[in-house]
């Protein structure tokens, strides 16, 4: 039977979302934490229509395609009550994919040795924008080694997480291989066959734990919700890598 570690779920995320975001974000967090996972974040797009993207994961920063199914069916209801959203929207549920945001202290600790990307809400030394080698944490703040120098200048810098609007991992050759070998010691462990024909040939990159289930839900089911439920024909499937994809049915 696994368990939840309860100060896992609960480490307050510092950086948080803004406006709407964050009336969506605090409508969804108690229901996410009530499944055992962990919000990561809530992004809103109005590309082809509005998009609410929710963001989690469980505490080790896995999240299976069930977890996405249980999540979708345990917030649509309450979003649809609350309506924080004043228009249509499709509701997309993901893991956070190997690009990962950053949000919690622990998430920049897990990531240390990684390259980072950070846009800071507030500008250090008159800087917004840094990227580099994640050194790791002191306190509230990490500790970065930039890539890009001017001569003369030091390299590390030590900015406050509460002050970014955004950071996540790069995705570099160092972090696809650590993943590669992550999975390939779970499917050993496990005796599962390989998944890498599939990866290859489409280019997707499966988080921890979502092979098995990709296997068992070849066609995810749809997890769309919308205040104007009359249109369906652009539902969406739901998957954990992030990506979205026009819904087929049986016989298309």
């Amino acid at each position: 039977m696994q368990t939840t570690d309860i100060r896992a779920v609960s480490e307050p995320r510092l950086i948080v979302e803004q406006g709407v975001a964050a009336r969506v974000a605090a409508i969804a967090e108690p229901v996410i934490e009530g499944l055992g996972l962990r919000l990561v974040r809530v992004k809103i797009s109005g590309l082809s229509g509005c998009t609410v993207q929710i963001m989690a994961e469980r505490s080790d920063g896995t999240m299976t395609i069930e977890d996405c199914e249980t999540l979708s069916r345990a917030l649509s209801p309450v979003l649809d009550v609350a309506d924080p959203i004043d228009r249509a929207y499709r509701l997309e549920i993901s893991s956070p994919g190997l690009d990962r945001p950053l949000v919690r202290r622990s998430d920049f600790d897990r990531h240390t040795g990684h390259t980072i990307k950070v846009e800071m809400a507030i500008a250090v030394d008159g800087r917004r924008r840094f990227r580099g080698a994640l050194v790791g944490t002191e306190g509230d703040n990490a500790r970065l080694r930039r890539d890009q120098v001017a001569a003369g200048e030091d390299p590390d810098v030590l900015l406050p997480i509460g002050d970014m609007a955004e950071a996540k991992v790069m995705l570099t050759d160092a972090v696809i291989s650590e993943s590669l070998k992550r999975d390939k010691s779970q499917s050993g462990e496990t005796g599962e066959a390989s998944e890498s024909d599939d990866s290859e040939q489409t280019g997707e990159r499966k988080p921890k734990g979502a092979h098995k289930a990709a296997r068992k839900h070849p066609r995810a089911p749809w997890h769309d919700t919308r205040r104007n439920r009359a249109d369906q024909s652009n539902a969406q499937e739901v998957r954990p890598d992030g990506n979205s994809r026009a819904a087929q049915h049986e016989g298309d």
